[in-house]
């Protein structure tokens, strides 16, 4: 018995030396669009399964590797919250996407990322995943837990003055969801219950029971949850 081929992305491409894939639905434009970011030593293949979703679910969606993941140069340094920007330009400037309603979805590290970014002027909304704190990126980093090429001195520094609860509330009433399975052994889900609480409206905490520090990600009814959610208030 055949099986059906999966849906490939729209454009293939590198901006600036940063590897990405953009996807856009098959519905009239204007469209509202995401951009997504990975988690340490991950890449944009990974979260191909939430591109395809956001298509299919009237999104642009743009996935692309961080510097010193996959196929993009350089390596991770304290420039990355500059880079997502780099990419929220991109989406925002591609035919057919309300530039306006460009959000921000990260796990992990990029759920780090993405509220940082979100402080930044052109980021509409975002949703985190199990987001990581400074603590916790250093740690790992200096126990070399992580599979990327990295700047460690300055990506060091950058983490060591960039607080994750600040960021929150520095993002002030942009949309924020935040997504955490209560069975994570690499983040509490207790640290996303004191970011939600340090978020301005409009906020959404989703905590759900079991699961793993990955589970989220690819969990389909969850994540269009999150989509729908997420458009509502955009």
């Amino acid at each position: 018995m055949g099986h059906p081929t999966p849906t490939l992305p729209t454009r293939i491409g590198a901006h600036l030396g940063l590897a990405y894939e953009i996807w856009l639905p098959d519905s009239e434009p204007p469209w509202p669009g995401i951009v997504i970011l990975h988690g340490a030593g991950s890449r944009k293949e990974n979260h191909a399964d939430f591109s395809r979703l956001a298509a299919a679910n009237g999104w642009a969606a743009l996935a692309f590797d961080a510097r010193g993941h996959g196929s993009s140069d350089g390596a991770l340094s304290g420039t990355a919250t500059a880079e997502v920007m780099l990419m929220v330009d991109l989406l925002a400037t591609t035919e057919g996407v309300d530039q306006r309603r460009v959000a921000l979805r990260g796990s992990s590290m990029g759920g780090y990322l993405a509220l940082h970014a979100a402080t930044s002027p052109g980021v509409a909304g975002v949703i985190a995943i199990c987001p990581a704190a400074e603590s916790q990126l250093l740690r790992g980093l200096r126990r070399g837990e992580y599979e990327m090429r990295v700047e460690r001195e300055p990506l060091e520094a950058w983490l060591a003055s960039h607080d994750v609860r600040a960021a929150v509330e520095r993002i002030g009433a942009k949309p924020l969801l935040i997504m955490h399975a209560r069975g994570d052994d690499s983040i509490p889900w207790t640290q996303s219950e004191e970011l939600y609480a340090r978020a301005a409206d409009p906020r959404k905490l989703i905590v759900v029971p079991g699961g793993d520090h990955r589970s989220l990600q690819h969990d389909a009814e969850v994540q269009v949850s999150a989509l729908r959610w997420l458009d509502q208030q955009l």
